[in-house]
């Protein structure tokens, strides 16, 4: 019985998947290639804030008159900067969103090396 309901849910997202228009696709994806400037953690599409509802709607709206992904682009990075785009452009301005994870972590590793070479040479001169 229960797989009776799911292969009905399924059949209803396929004909609600097939019935999206060109344009609303292409918004749609659009909008998955840009974060979240409320949530920070998820896109344009997945969010629930109401600024990301505004923008997908800003975007479907630049989709209709016939804007290019580049242009609906820089219009998103004018307005919020390149921390909008999931994937920004590598320059001196993002380097700590591309880099900073990884300094963070070179540097974790470093305090965890020298503190256990401490705590080594510590145990060594105590025997």
């Amino acid at each position: 019985m229960t797989s009776r309901y799911a292969l009905i849910l399924l059949a209803c997202m396929a004909c609600a998947h097939a019935q999206e228009s060109p344009e609303d696709e292409r918004a749609r994806q659009l909008a998955e290639r840009f974060r979240c400037v409320v949530c920070q953690n998820q896109s344009l599409a997945d969010s629930n804030a109401n600024l990301a509802a505004d923008l997908r709607t800003r975007i479907r709206e630049q989709v209709g008159q016939g804007a290019s992904d580049e242009q609906i682009q820089t219009y998103m990075v004018r307005r919020y900067g390149d921390f909008v785009l999931y994937r920004p452009p590598v320059k001196p301005a993002t380097w700590a969103l591309w880099f900073g994870p990884f300094a963070v972590l070179a540097a974790g590793a470093l305090a965890m090396a020298l503190h256990i070479r401490r705590a080594r040479q510590r145990r060594s001169m105590n025997r």
